[in-house]
């Protein structure tokens, strides 16, 4: 039935949006550009366009723009104090996502690409990655992301201004995500105010965007993209559903003027029919493996990629063939560093059954990192760079627990294993397990 109301669903969606809408493609790129991106058809014809046909991989591109960023900037910002954001695609990617929609395997993957990445821009050397579009726009982003990935194809580009995205919450209703901390930050000369509190609440989409935009902490960006994959986390859960795709016509009519991408209204539909059909078990966040600059070691601070990393991670979740890749099986526990982030508010000592029964299994490199600021009903097992096998090793040897394979666990860990209420339930029975 569900299955049934999401094609219909679609098919209103479709007709609504193909009639109504402007063409959703804003950038004229040359013939040259254009080949960049892969033009196969990626959806079914006629009756089956919700239909994925074969995997596709997604660039998706934040644009944070400035005045000074565009040759002309609009004329009611020339005389302010301050600098507004700028309806244009033309600044800064602040956000950078390969998304693979891949129907044989029924996952979706969304790899996040820290914005302060060093790598090569071709023609304008060594950059952060997110100048890449100032220079040379979609394609050349592109082009940068597929070279630093292994040559991963990309298929099609999607950039949405900052001031869209606001819209885009709004439209879908808000989200109720937890925010971590209390988060304050003031920046008079772009009027940047953000002032949240800690805890679980419905965003708007201003506040949502406040969330998103704090960096302020000590891990800077990288905590940022945490954020990131929570909030998108919570917005998959909240609106991947068919009553969803009815509201596309709405939606799009709201944002369709701060969205740059050569996706078709078809292939755009094609792509969310799937997101609704995938299981959430099955929807994957990655981080783009790599560290910290050190103080000194470059002009700039950055976000130094490890090729070794990317390469297993590309092979493990890209299907990108590579001389480090590595067959599908958990790694050895020994080598494992497997955090612990206690989300009950109890003392440490309450985690010594959980340690000593991690150590019995033979995992070694075992310690309590920070608390996890969210009450957890259920203790979340989280797959830090992406090893989903080694997570599913630990849920089976702890018998509870949720795996998840995202970033936003304890940034030096291998696994992450935030403890909830559940553990409290299980305690005995691994104590009495531990007992000789």
């Amino acid at each position: 039935m569900s299955g049934i109301a999401m094609v219909s669903a679609t098919a209103g969606a479709l007709l609504a949006v193909s009639l109504t809408s402007t063409p959703l493609q804003q950038a004229q790129l040359s013939p040259q550009d254009e080949a960049v991106f892969d033009g196969d058809r990626i959806s079914g014809g006629v009756l089956q366009f919700s239909e994925l046909t074969r995997p596709v991989n997604l660039l998706v591109m934040g644009m944070s723009v400035l005045p000074p960023d565009v040759q002309n900037p609009p004329e009611e910002t020339k005389n302010l104090r301050y600098l507004p954001q700028v309806n244009s695609f033309d600044g800064l990617a602040d956000v950078m996502l390969l998304v693979k929609f891949d129907p044989e395997t029924k996952k979706i993957v969304m790899l996040s690409v820290p914005r302060d990445t060093r790598t090569e821009i071709e023609g304008y050397g060594v950059r952060k990655i997110n100048a890449a579009n100032i220079e040379g726009g979609p394609a050349l982003t592109a082009r940068t992301v597929s070279n630093l990935l292994g040559g991963a194809g990309i298929d099609r580009y999607v950039r949405i201004n900052v001031l869209g995205v606001a819209k885009l919450i709004d439209a879908l209703g808000g989200v109720t995500v937890y925010v971590p901390k209390d988060m304050k930050y003031q920046d008079d000369s772009q009027h940047l105010y953000i002032n949240l509190k800690a805890g679980k609440q419905h965003l708007n989409g201003e506040q949502t965007l406040q969330l998103l935009r704090f960096r302020h902490d000590e891990l800077g960006d990288i905590g940022r993209i945490q954020r990131q994959q929570m909030v998108m986390r919570a917005l998959m859960d909240q609106t991947l559903n068919p009553a969803t795709v009815t509201q596309l016509p709405k939606v799009l009519d709201v944002v369709k003027d701060h969205i740059d991408t050569n996706l078709t209204v078809e292939e755009l539909v094609a792509l969310m029919g799937f997101g609704v059909r995938t299981n959430r078990s099955n929807m994957q966040m990655l981080m783009l493996p790599g560290r910290f600059s050190e103080k000194n070691e470059f002009d700039a601070s950055y976000w130094l990629p490890n090729k070794n990393g990317i390469a297993k991670l590309m092979a493990q979740h890209f299907g990108l063939e590579s001389e480090q890749e590595q067959q599908a099986t958990a790694t050895d526990p020994h080598s494992l560093r497997v955090a612990i982030q206690d989300s009950t508010g109890g003392d440490r000592s309450n985690l010594r059954p959980l340690i000593r029964a991690l150590e019995k299994s033979g995992y070694r490199n075992i310690y309590v990192a920070k608390a996890w600021g969210e009450p957890l009903d259920v203790t979340h097992i989280v797959a830090q760079q992406g090893d989903g096998d080694s997570a599913e090793a630990i849920r089976d040897t702890l018998g509870f627990g949720e795996v998840r394979v995202e970033s936003t666990g304890n940034l030096g860990s291998d696994i992450s294993i935030q403890v909830g209420q559940d553990w409290l339930q299980q305690k005995s029975i691994l104590e009495k397990s531990l007992t000789p």
